[in-house]
């Protein structure tokens, strides 16, 4: 007699968890896609801008680290970004092949509006959460993270 198997088996309570915490970030980039599309930007430059914003002067192997991406791939995110007049590339005295990276007065001039539009998505995000709940869930991701490092 052939084994049967019980589908519901296969979908745990774990998986349903999983299934929601790869959700959000989803749901979220979506979002940001759509927000940052108005301001002729993609999601990735927009977090270039903010890192460069927060950090003037870092180089392109430290934004690299920042955004997780190739330091290639961050080179063509700031080629689209100087020509579009938003961020210039400053040699480093004594050292030609480093560049740091510094943001233009026209990427100074949007950052209000794009913070006003991250601010919009997290209150959407965050929504009939308590402080306190916000802080349980800070902490429960956290761990979360902890636990799948190396």
């Amino acid at each position: 007699m052939p084994h049967q198997f019980d589908p519901l088996s296969y979908v745990t309570d774990a998986d349903e968890l999983v299934f929601l915490v790869e959700e959000v970030p989803r749901k979220l980039r979506r979002l940001f896609d759509a927000s940052t599309a108005r301001f002729g930007l993609t999601r990735t430059q927009w977090r270039a801008l903010a890192y460069i914003f927060r950090t003037p002067g870092l180089t392109q192997t430290e934004l690299a680290k920042c955004l997780e991406l190739e330091r290639a791939s961050v080179g063509h995110v700031i080629d689209q970004l100087e020509r579009a007049e938003y961020v210039e590339r400053r040699a480093v005295e004594g050292n030609r092949r480093v560049w740091t990276l510094h943001l233009l007065p026209k990427a100074v001039s949007i950052l209000p509006s794009l913070r006003e539009e991250a601010d919009a998505i997290y209150e959407r995000l965050l929504a009939g959460f308590s402080i306190e709940e916000i802080a349980t869930v800070r902490l429960l991701l956290s761990t979360m993270t902890a636990n799948l490092d190396p």
